[in-house]
């Protein structure tokens, strides 16, 4: 059993940045990969960026390739999502999740989720 608190959400100006953070605790963090996905209003939840249990690989949805990036720390239990260029479409609940393996290459594969943390765009 995993415990994900994400926080770092809010509201920022169109070409802003935000830096989410996901605390983990209850399991061994560094043992698996660990993701953003987000919730838009109205929409289906999709995955956001994936990263490997040690790091090593990346993975990212198309509409966040090059403004995103997905980072770890296996010392503090904390996986970071740097937001950057935001645009409106980005606008929704963020959640953490952890893989159920190690590399992230799956998203159906996640299976533990935080309560996640509202990001809101402005134009």
């Amino acid at each position: 059993q995993v415990l994900l608190v994400e926080s770092g959400g809010g509201l920022v100006q169109a070409g802003g940045s935000l830096r989410l953070s996901c605390a983990a605790s209850g399991r061994t963090f560094s043992n698996y990969a660990m993701g953003w996905f987000r919730r838009a209003p109205g929409k289906e939840r999709e995955f956001v960026a994936a990263i490997s249990w040690t790091g090593s690989r990346t993975y990212y949805s198309d509409s966040v390739k090059g403004r995103f990036t997905i980072s770890r720390d296996n010392a503090k239990n904390t996986v970071y999502l740097q937001m950057n260029s935001l645009k409106p479409e980005d606008t929704a609940v963020y959640y953490c999740a952890q893989d159920r393996g190690r590399w992230g290459d799956d998203p159906s594969r996640f299976g533990s989720w935080g309560q996640g943390t509202q990001v809101t765009v402005s134009s």
